[in-house]
């Protein structure tokens, strides 16, 4: 059966267990990207079994579960969630984590910009933008033939994610006052948090769902500013939990006034 751009496939040697979408071929390589994780994956075109796209979820689910984070007494207060600049280096995550946050009813700011550009060009959109979160993501994998997870190099997109937290933390210091979330599928958490992040992939070097990240910034957006967050809480609001991201006790970041 022959395989096109596009089509929607799984890895034999992998037992199917994730879906992809075909991004490139050549002969008989074929480059992948995940349909619901931030993975890029490269495979021998034997390995690969096409599926009926049927099988794609929506993710009408999520947005019911989170389309009310908080409980907000809309008679006697008003509220002011935290604005959000989302930096995705995959157009199609993007597009779904701004339905996702239109959905909550976020304002929130989208940008489709490759990995290893982003540091060079955050600080410019967060002075014009002046965001209270910003998501850092795209797709990293951990090379785990190379061996060792603490070295950096054994990633596809980490030092990129740090460079671009770095950045961000030179426009602004204070993790409450700007709040990041940084990176993919399989990250070095670790690294991430050091170089200034609030929340990071992944404790575990697992596969995250591509609106994890997202999920992580309406969580924050929603939660009152003047306290801390409670943390597992919005850890277990994620696909993976803490095994997938975690983070720091943070403030959140939404202001809340009176009369409405």
């Amino acid at each position: 059966m022959p395989f096109h751009i596009g089509d929607i496939v799984s890895r034999n040697s992998y037992g199917n267990d994730i879906l992809f979408k075909v991004v490139a071929i050549n002969n008989n390589d074929v480059e992948l990207r995940g349909i619901d994780v931030r993975l890029c994956a490269d495979s021998n075109i034997g390995d690969l079994r096409k599926e009926d796209p049927s099988k794609l979820k929506d993710d009408k689910e999520l947005f019911d579960r989170f389309g009310g984070i908080v409980s907000l007494d809309r008679d006697e207060y008003f509220y002011m969630p935290g604005k959000i600049l989302h930096i995705d280096s995959d157009g199609d995550y993007l597009n779904r984590c701004m339905r996702f946050y239109n959905n909550a009813g976020i304002r929130a700011y989208g940008l489709n910009l490759p990995e290893n550009k982003v540091y060079t060009e955050i600080e410019q959109y967060l002075n014009d933008l002046r965001p209270d979160i910003v998501v850092i993501t795209g797709h990293d994998s951990y090379l785990k033939n190379k061996g060792n997870k603490n070295d950096i190099h054994n990633y596809k997109n980490s030092e990129n994610f740090i460079r671009a937290i770095e950045s961000a933390r030179k426009y602004e210091d204070s993790p409450d006052k700007l709040i990041i979330i940084a990176g993919a599928c399989q990250s070095n958490y670790e690294e991430l948090i050091k170089a200034g992040a609030n929340f990071a992939s992944s404790p575990k070097r697992i596969n995250i769902h591509a609106l994890d990240p997202a999920i992580i910034a309406v969580s924050t957006a929603l939660s009152d500013r003047n306290k801390s967050i409670d943390l597992i809480d919005i850890l277990n609001k994620t696909k993976y939990g803490p095994e997938g991201i975690g983070g720091i006790i943070t403030n959140g970041a939404m202001y809340t006034g009176y009369p409405r």
